[in-house]
């Protein structure tokens, strides 16, 4: 079968030849298995990982650039969501918020007319260069948005001045919604329209962290709701399935997100306190998984193998299963760890 056969078999909720397997490895984590005899960079054609591709776009209001500070250790620049970020340069880890250019409504209303569709926000070339090739492997092609509360809270305003403006402030941060996301489906209808479609609509929008989430239902419903809903219709409307990526437990949310139709939820982040088998039970006929193993313990194969060989057999029931971490393999993933892994999965994922 091919990566487009198997993801589409599991969204239909029905049985294929295996599960299929989506995750990222951190650039370090790559080189630390070349060093440990990996023989390619391409870990995915190595480990025979489904291939997918996806369509991004350029959404920002594409202010001004400029690095402020570099040394061997990090780069602190400017970006153009206009958030000031200290990068590290030898390890991957979230971008380190400095400073914020847009925290006031003013700021905002000064920056809003930049977030205008343009056709040079589509890399045209990079479609025109690898479309036909993707189909022709048979790959999952994802059209992927970016807008909501993730993007604006960590990339622009800054997270208090959020959470602050959601309960004092509400139709400044319903009018960031809007535009952000009058832009995503302005450009990826142009995409769409010029004869690239794609197999999934997808987002990130992290809601949550450790334990809980970062507003109440009521204000989910009130202010965010109405623009994830409006981008699952899209989806539909176009015969795409969606998926929502959302870190942290989200596990209130759910049941909302189920009832407005969503198709997939990622990364089902255990270490947060995400419950996938309670997830698959509620929900199995309705929504496909991704991920949903403890990325914190794939070092650990006395640990993760168990699980492992626990969680596969039930999230793969009837369908509606792709394995991965819960987020991505960081580097304390050795060669020998992440090939134990892939043997297990392959071992209890087949149907």
């Amino acid at each position: 079968m091919t990566t487009y056969e198997r993801i589409k078999r599991m969204y239909e909720h029905r049985e294929a030849d295996r599960v299929p397997i989506i995750d990222y490895a951190w650039p370090e984590t790559v080189r630390r298995w070349r060093a440990e005899g990996l023989p390619t960079d391409d870990y995915y054609a190595y480990f025979d990982l489904d291939k997918t591709a996806y369509i991004s776009l350029d959404t920002s209001p594409r202010l001004p650039t400029r690095v402020i500070e570099e040394n061997d250790e990090f780069i602190v620049a400017t970006t153009s969501w206009g958030a000031t970020r200290r990068t590290f340069k030898n390890r991957t880890t979230t971008p380190e918020p400095v400073d914020f250019a847009i925290t006031t409504p003013d700021d905002w209303a000064k920056i809003r007319d930049r977030m205008t569709p343009s056709d040079d926000r589509i890399n045209w070339a990079h479609l025109q260069q690898n479309y036909k090739t993707w189909r022709e492997e048979g790959r999952w092609i994802t059209g992927g948005l970016w807008f909501g509360f993730d993007i604006t809270h960590s990339g622009m305003i800054g997270t208090e001045n959020m959470l602050i403006a959601m309960l004092e402030e509400p139709e400044w941060v319903m009018d960031m919604f809007e535009t952000e996301l009058n832009l995503n489906l302005a450009l990826i209808e142009r995409v769409w329209d010029a004869g690239y479609t794609f197999d999934e609509l997808h987002w990130y929008d992290d809601m949550g962290y450790k334990g809980t989430q970062f507003f109440s239902m009521k204000l989910y419903r009130e202010l965010l709701k109405p623009f994830h809903q409006r981008a699952i219709d899209w989806g539909h409307q176009h015969g795409c399935y969606v998926r929502l990526h959302s870190c942290g437990n989200i596990m209130p949310f759910v049941p909302e997100l189920v009832e407005m139709g969503l198709d997939g939820l990622n990364p089902l982040e255990v270490k947060a306190g995400m419950d996938p088998l309670k997830l698959k039970r509620e929900f199995g006929d309705r929504l496909l998984f991704h991920g949903g193993t403890n990325a914190a313990q794939w070092h650990r194969p006395e640990i993760i193998l168990p699980q492992i060989r626990e969680l596969v057999p039930q999230m793969m029931q009837n369908g509606g299963y792709i394995f991965a971490s819960d987020h991505s393999i960081p580097d304390t993933v050795s060669l020998s760890n992440f090939t134990q892994i892939i043997e297990t999965y392959k071992e209890v994922g087949r149907y």
